[in-house]
């Protein structure tokens, strides 16, 4: 039992002090970061676009919208990353950093737009005829009455989904940029094994997550205190 403990250990060091291999996981730890910062911030913007054109009244704006959600939540991600890479974005540019940014950013809008949605229509439709009633506009009642109740809604949604989308960046090795998840192959071919480096990689990406849930879980119970107030 020493022997195999002792024997793991060896293959810890090897796979992330050796060398100084802990290096290559933190560069690839600051890639998926960073594509998933920059995803999230395209899909939170972009997101609350699609969801006021999927809920306004003119059929030239919801069906557009309509039709962009269905298609995106229908094709995987790591389909969508290489059509942006191979196809759309082929001759704009070769950064592929900049790539995954958007494709992660497009695909998460999506599922943004739908869980803002859904936090809007959770707030009582009485707020909105409250709001006509002291001669605010319908544009002025959304923004100061019914966006700031729709945003509590979504907080645990949108938790998940900047959750999801840690994860999913995972893919990008597809197109040949190393993340975190892409830094095991590296690792693994200089130590011939496998644990290591996969549970060094599964460790930090339980952290990111953990630390993502601990943050919002804040923020939650900072809203839920307001309330009360």
């Amino acid at each position: 039992m020493f022997n195999g403990l002792a024997d793991f250990g060896t293959k810890l060091y090897q796979a992330f002090l050796f060398e100084d291999r802990w290096k290559l996981y933190l560069g690839g730890l600051g890639n998926t970061l960073a594509i998933t910062l920059g995803a999230i911030c395209i899909s939170t913007v972009f997101g609350m676009v699609l969801c006021l054109m999927r809920l306004s009244k003119h059929q030239v704006l919801r069906w557009p919208a309509q039709a962009y959600i269905d298609i995106i939540r229908g094709i995987p991600v790591v389909v969508q990353l290489l059509i942006m890479y191979n196809v759309v974005l082929l001759n704009v540019t070769d950064n592929k950093m900049v790539v995954a940014i958007i494709a992660f950013g497009v695909n998460s809008s999506a599922y943004m737009a739908e869980i803002y949605r859904s936090g809007i229509n959770a707030v009582d439709s009485g707020q909105m005829e409250a709001g006509r009633s002291l001669g605010l506009s319908r544009a002025q009642t959304m923004w100061h009455i019914i966006f700031p109740q729709a945003i509590k809604n979504c907080l645990p949604t949108y938790t998940s989904e900047f959750i999801v989308l840690v994860k999913e960046t995972a893919v990008v090795g597809y197109i040949a940029l190393v993340d975190l998840t892409k830094v095991y192959s590296s690792v693994q071919s200089l130590t011939y094994d496998a644990t290591a480096p996969l549970l060094i990689i599964a460790v930090a990406y339980f952290i990111i997550t953990k630390t993502l849930a601990l943050i919002f879980a804040h923020m939650e119970r900072r809203l839920q205190a307001s309330d009360r107030r």
